[in-house]
């Protein structure tokens, strides 16, 4: 606007101008919380942009109290003194993908986004970014600013504060460079159930993804995803002061050798996504926000990936069965069963040897069984004396190595023992799955980092270990008599977004071990579990004591699913599901606890249909089939830490 001067408005102007700032600091420094809802308006977050606190409520019930927001950089801090330059419009985000390594093939996410843009006050600029789903909500950071310099994070400041009486159920993070051989943190360890919020984590490197709260009939998993190359690998610190969790950045030894551990990166940047699933044990249970939120999938040839079940005979026969002959064994044993691999394990290139190895691969393509092969990621980290050791260190290396076992017709890879969460390390994990893929072979990590929904982003990483899993109870009693309530943890949890590599099912006997599950409880875990190749820790010794009908539904059993129904369940103590796969559902159930169970199911989407069920009886299975009655409900009677299969075909 143009004022023409005058003595009158000369003098007014000063008052003016003044007033104007005056309302303009007023109106900045009281500037209201920003909303953003779900699209079902169940979920109500709160963000104060000069205060760096966001909340959450769901169902008019506050579940989530003021938490804290920033992050520090070396060269600025954006955990205080934010000015909101601009609140972004709500914007609807819709996504549609096809995965094979998850809950169901295909999946839509819809959810609100709101841009919240701020500055400190020396200029520099960070926005807040949430998308609130109808199943939680997401936040993260962007530095939209250009630079060419590399900039780095010393901290974040990201909290989630609980309100008194929230429970968790949270698994420790192991010392870096503790345990076996310098092997952790590994994300191997005990969940400690049904604790008080606020515990402190007995390892000061914190509690690991995905952490579990429950308060006031709400359910509350928080885990990250679509972490790229520009971040580390998080967790949650050791203490909650006031039931206040606070991100925290890996131990200085969690990084590649001479890498980077905390992040770092030219501008523009993102932070991955903070992710908080909510909502009851169902939504939780069905949700998809760790693949939702990750980066979409890297553009390959996708036809080799396969997804599918193996034989492994290192589970129980440890290393003296990486020879040719067990191995040969194990590859007619896939193929009888009708699996697609059978894995190779430690040492095979000098017990066997890489021409040895090809007659098998020969031999193997013959049955349809494909070879997986392991390897010890190596680097000054690893002490691990197994080998093939110092074969993928570098890209160099790796794609002559890759190239070999690919003409040898080698159809994927699994490799061991890394350092942790540092931002090297991360970009480690990257780096083998590109050149893996260039070489149409599968990876499976082990002794790892949870992947966070990289297997959307990168689609030939079949699973992840990441779990205290089956190999621990082939060791020690101890760990074999809490397996029960372990694996109905970990399928709540760990596996709650990402393939899990357990390395399930014995359905006779572990050498050395009394095994206190059931048979059925072990059966049903081939269908609770899910990862995108499932190695059995069964072999053929023990299968030959397995009733025909069992081993029918480990043949017909599929690799990957189309849809799933969460039934019923409890953390720790019990879990029911259905999965589907084209006109089948496969109904599977397990009792975490040692007492005797009779559980009323409902299953009303499938009513009036027969169901062929594998339970227990006094001596190994019992096989029946029923008719699911008009109600859709049928009654199951599980032994003390049994379970239950059942196969509906529509």
């Amino acid at each position: 606007m143009h004022i023409k001067p005058n003595r009158q408005t000369a003098f007014k102007l000063p008052g003016l101008l003044f007033a104007s700032c005056l309302y303009f600091n007023l109106l900045h420094a009281q500037a209201p919380d920003q909303l953003i809802s779900s699209p079902n308006k169940k979920i109500i977050v709160r963000c104060n942009v000069q205060k760096l606190i966001y909340s959450i409520d769901y169902n008019g019930e506050n579940i989530i109290k003021d938490s804290r927001l920033g992050i520090i950089r070396e060269d600025e801090d954006f955990s205080k003194d934010l000015s909101l330059i601009k609140a972004g419009l709500p914007l609807v985000v819709k996504d549609d993908y096809n995965i094979l390594t998850a809950k169901k093939k295909h999946i839509a996410y819809l959810a609100n986004k709101r841009v919240l843009q701020a500055q400190t006050a020396s200029g520099k600029k960070m926005n807040i970014v949430f998308q609130v789903s109808n199943d939680g909500v997401a936040f993260r950071y962007e530095f939209p600013q250009r630079s060419t310099e590399i900039k780095k994070i010393t901290r974040e400041i990201t909290s989630f504060h609980f309100n008194d009486n929230t429970k968790a159920w949270l698994q420790p993070k192991t010392e870096a460079q503790s345990g076996w051989e310098h092997t952790n943190p590994s994300y191997e360890a005990h969940y400690m159930m049904d604790i008080p919020g606020g515990t402190p984590s007995p390892t000061k490197n914190g509690w690991v993804y995905p952490a579990l709260f429950y308060y006031k009939n709400v359910w509350i998993l928080i885990t990250e995803a679509a972490l790229g190359r520009g971040y580390c690998g998080t967790a949650l610190q050791q203490n909650a002061p006031g039931n206040e969790y606070s991100i925290g950045f890996p131990q200085s030894p969690e990084a590649f050798t001479n890498g980077a551990l905390y992040p770092q990166s030219t501008l523009p940047w993102q932070t991955p996504w903070r992710i908080i699933a909510l909502g009851n044990l169902k939504t939780i249970a069905e949700s998809t926000l760790g693949t939702d939120l990750a980066f979409p999938a890297k553009k390959i040839d996708a036809s080799f990936i396969k997804p599918g079940k193996a034989s492994w005979s290192w589970i129980q026969k440890k290393d003296d069965s990486i020879v040719y002959s067990v191995q040969k064994k194990y590859i007619d044993f896939a193929a009888g069963m009708k699996w697609q691999y059978c894995l190779i394990d430690v040492n095979w290139d000098t017990k066997i040897g890489y021409d040895s190895i090809q007659l098998l691969a020969n031999y193997a393509a013959k049955k349809n069984v494909g070879l997986l092969l392991w390897y010890n990621s190596a680097g000054a980290w690893n002490t691990v004396k197994y080998h093939p050791k110092d074969k993928l260190l570098n890209h160099e290396d790796r794609i002559k190595e890759f190239a070999r076992i690919h003409a040898m017709g080698i159809k994927g890879v699994k490799i061991d023992f890394f350092a942790g969460d540092g931002q090297s390390m991360i970009n480690y994990y990257q780096d083998i799955l590109v050149d893996a893929a260039a070489y149409k072979l599968l990876v499976n990590f082990h002794g790892a980092t949870l992947p966070r929904g990289w297997q959307r982003t990168y689609p030939n990483l079949m699973t992840t270990e990441a779990v205290y899993g089956y190999e621990m109870i082939t060791f020690n009693q101890a760990d074999a008599d809490q397996a029960p309530a372990h694996i109905v943890m970990c399928a709540f949890a760990r596996n709650a977004f990402d393939p899990m590599d357990f390395t399930p099912m014995c359905l006779y006997k572990i050498p050395r071990i009394n095994r206190i599950t059931t048979p059925a409880f072990e059966l049903a875990t081939s269908v609770i579990i899910l990862s995108g190749i499932q190695h059995y820790a069964e072999g053929p010794e023990g299968m030959a004591h397995v009733p025909d009908f069992v081993k029918t539904f480990l043949q017909d059993l599929p690799s990957s699913w189309d849809d799933v129904r969460f039934i019923d369940g409890y953390p720790g103590k019990f879990m029911i599901v259905a999965r589907k796969k084209g006109t089948k559902w496969y109904i599977a159930g397990i009792n975490g606890e040692a007492g005797e169970k009779k559980w009323e199911i409902d299953v009303s989407f499938i009513k009036q249909k027969k169901i062929d069920l594998i339970t227990d009886d006094d001596s190994n299975f019992f096989h029946r089939a029923t008719l699911i009655p008009t109600n859709g409900k049928i009654e199951i009677k599980v032994k003390p830490n049994g379970g239950f299969v059942g196969v509906v075909d529509l």
